[in-house]
């Protein structure tokens, strides 16, 4: 067994232990009120969007995600959240060190003995999730998962279907498929973006992410016969019908959104072995991106 599927297959468990702490962590994470901005680097920046649009549609005040190279510093917050799995992402660390003395942060790692420990004002410790492999699975949904039970949205069913998730065949054919097409609403926008970015890292795959209601504007274009269009959370009314009418595959999102992105990683391990191709070994990525001065 590869690092990649011991670890997503540990991700209820990891859920289940996140969720537990998620009240010892309640000062270092943003209050009701407070304008917030969530920030990271690949898979991180998308779970920070996920989170971003949780936050907001619950009422818990203005919520923005950004990539941590591109924040905005003329805008003011109250709090920065930091979502790094390694604590030494280059652009993380030196956002962090711009921000000191200016505006509250909290780092959320998987390691804490990195110097993301000493940039940041707050430290959120998620070390049991965190990984030896590059690729990110049960780090970012661990995170994900502290999260959403910080703001009272996370239930025993979302590990149900985790499990559901890693127990349950995927769909008969669908690692021949050549081109895969995820999609998302509100805060499951961030989820097909990281459903792309893995079957990208682990398998070479072609893959395009959208908010759902853009893919009838361009994107559906692309779809035929051999591609997969697959729907974290509720589709639109109409969409998978349209998707089918072009010849493509339409996978519909039954589970939790966030045990979807599991199933999405189990294939992307799948479609890797079909293609002789190693998920501990993605070409040209390190697990940490640190950039020489």
């Amino acid at each position: 067994m590869t690092h990649v599927e011991d670890e997503l297959n540990s991700q209820p468990e990891c859920w289940i232990r996140a969720a537990e702490e998620a009240e010892r962590y309640r000062d270092a994470l943003p209050g009701p009120g407070e304008r917030v901005a969530i920030v990271g680097c690949g898979t991180s920046y998308f779970m920070a969007q996920a989170v971003a649009a949780l936050r907001e549609g619950a009422g818990q005040g203005e919520t923005d995600a950004f990539a941590a190279s591109e924040f905005p510093h003329g805008r003011a917050y109250g709090r920065v959240v930091a979502l790094t799995r390694s604590g030494t992402t280059t652009e993380v660390l030196a956002l962090l060190g711009e921000l000191r003395g200016r505006t509250r942060t909290t780092a959320v790692t998987g390691d804490p003995d990195t110097p993301v420990t000493s940039a940041a004002d707050d430290l959120v410790a998620l070390d049991f999730a965190d990984e030896r492999s590059v690729v990110q699975t049960r780090f970012a949904t661990t995170a994900l998962t502290l999260l959403r039970a910080h703001l009272g949205l996370h239930t025993d069913s979302v590990v149900a279907d985790a499990r559901t998730a890693l127990s349950t065949p995927l769909p008969e054919g669908l690692v021949d498929c050549t081109q895969f097409t995820f999609l998302g609403r509100g805060w499951t926008v961030g989820l097909a973006s990281e459903a792309g970015l893995k079957m990208r890292e682990a398998s070479l795959s072609w893959t395009e992410a959208y908010p759902a209601m853009e893919y009838r504007h361009g994107p559906i274009s692309v779809t035929t016969e051999g591609t997969a269009t697959w729907m974290l959370g509720e589709a639109p009314e109409g969409l998978a019908e349209q998707v089918r009418a072009t010849g493509g595959r339409w996978i519909a999102g039954g589970l939790d959104p966030l045990a979807e992105l599991v199933r999405v990683q189990r294939l992307a391990v799948a479609v890797a072995a079909t293609r002789g191709l190693d998920p501990d070994q993605p070409r040209h990525l390190t697990r940490s991106v640190i950039l020489a001065p």
